[in-house]
């Protein structure tokens, strides 16, 4: 319940921003406006709905498997680099050097890499982009640890694993979970934005591309409004499973004692 309240917020005002948007192209109605009013997109979703649901779901599946994968790579780099001194070494610039690579220069490449019309090139590019944020977030969470209770579990003999089990992961998740949330932000706009370059052509990306090339306006912000979609429920997901993994964590305790 606390967490429905904590959504009413954003909600509202997302609602009141909407019935602005509304009544300011009806009062005004400019001629030849590229953002149609939120009734003309909803419509737009309706009378479009087979094509954007398919879009949304194959789009959708390359932000999932994408995001799932960079999480993988993410935290395991984190954990190498804070175990091993040459791991820190060698991956954290390879790290920094591809989180530089901008998106326009990489989705060529793996095009020709795995095929312009498969889905792995498009995930790759998630995987690139949702890697950095974790990676970085993570390996912080690892290090910065109280060191009087390390030092207290190596007084009591523990392993390196267990303190990493027991000290460093826990005091990890909340840096974790930072990154994931802007992580599900990222996946959402690696992938459309991988899609102009290549994919299947029945994907959110050319689906936005082409109906704007139409000047089919509302249909575009249609296809926009369903990666939007996604983002969101992505990044509800995630705030739903921080509060059930970490229910010990100061930040949401206060929260809900607030609420």
């Amino acid at each position: 319940m606390s967490t429905l309240k904590g959504f009413s917020a954003p909600i509202m005002t997302g609602v009141v921003l909407f019935g602005l948007w509304e009544g300011v192209l009806a009062l005004f109605n400019p001629q030849g406006f590229v953002l149609p009013a939120p009734s003309e997109i909803a419509g737009a979703l309706i009378d479009n709905w087979d094509d954007v649901f398919q879009g949304a779901r194959i789009t959708g599946y390359v932000v999932v498997s994408g995001l799932l994968a960079g999480i993988v790579l993410g935290v395991l780099a984190a954990l190498l680099v804070t175990r091993f001194r040459t791991a820190n070494e060698t991956i954290t610039p390879l790290a920094v050097a591809i989180n530089a690579i901008p998106i326009i220069a990489l989705a060529p490449i793996f095009n020709n890499w795995f095929g312009l019309t498969s889905a792995r090139s498009n995930q790759a590019i998630v995987v690139a982009l949702v890697f950095f944020p974790i990676f970085i977030n993570t390996t912080r969470g690892l290090t910065l640890v109280d060191r009087s209770q390390v030092e207290l579990m190596e007084s009591y003999a523990a392993s390196r694993s267990r303190i990493s089990r027991e000290v460093r992961i826990p005091n990890a998740m909340p840096f974790f979970f930072t990154a994931l949330k802007l992580s599900t932000s990222l996946a959402v706009i690696a992938a459309i934005v991988a899609e102009y370059f290549g994919g299947r052509q029945d994907a959110l990306g050319p689906l936005i591309t082409q109906s704007a090339g139409l000047t089919r306006y509302d249909d575009a912000w249609a296809a926009v409004l369903a990666g939007t979609t996604i983002g969101v429920v992505l990044y509800i997901a995630v705030t739903v499973l921080e509060r059930v993994v970490m229910p010990w964590h100061s930040l949401i305790r206060s929260h809900r004692e607030e609420t």
